[in-house]
């Protein structure tokens, strides 16, 4: 069995009003992510943990997902660099540290939904393809 050298991947996560600290290895971090979001969607829709006043459930999205949305909308229909990205996802009210959405990016990119041009540090990111209408 050989062991892992690499040091441990800290993530801060706030839901509503619920905050998570995971502690991973980088191949168990979208597992651990995803494990979260799903509870924290599940038991927000429990009346005991929703707030008195009428608000809506948090918004459990991951990093990824949202790029996704993103593409659906056809947002990357003209290429867009990092910062662009990051700046969109921070108006649209989700915060996520640029490292974060830079590896989203080239998941996406390695999963041929994205393409990117230009030279490291300055990649700009496209659609590969368009999404289906």
């Amino acid at each position: 069995m050989t062991e892992n050298t690499d040091p441990p991947i800290r993530l801060k996560m706030k839901v509503g009003n619920l905050e998570f600290e995971i502690e991973c290895q980088q191949d168990q971090l979208e597992e651990s992510v995803k494990r979260i979001l799903s509870t924290v969607t599940t038991y927000a829709k429990e009346p005991a943990l929703a707030p008195e006043r009428n608000l809506p459930p948090p918004r459990a999205e991951t990093c990824k997902s949202l790029i996704q949305q993103l593409w659906t909308e056809g947002w990357f229909a003209n290429p867009h660099g990092l910062g662009e990205v990051h700046s969109e996802m921070a108006r649209r009210g989700f915060h996520y540290d640029r490292t974060a959405v830079a590896h989203a990016l080239v998941d996406l990119m390695k999963e041929g939904l994205l393409t990117r041009e230009g030279r490291p540090r300055r990649y700009r990111y496209a659609q590969k393809r368009p999404p289906r209408t």
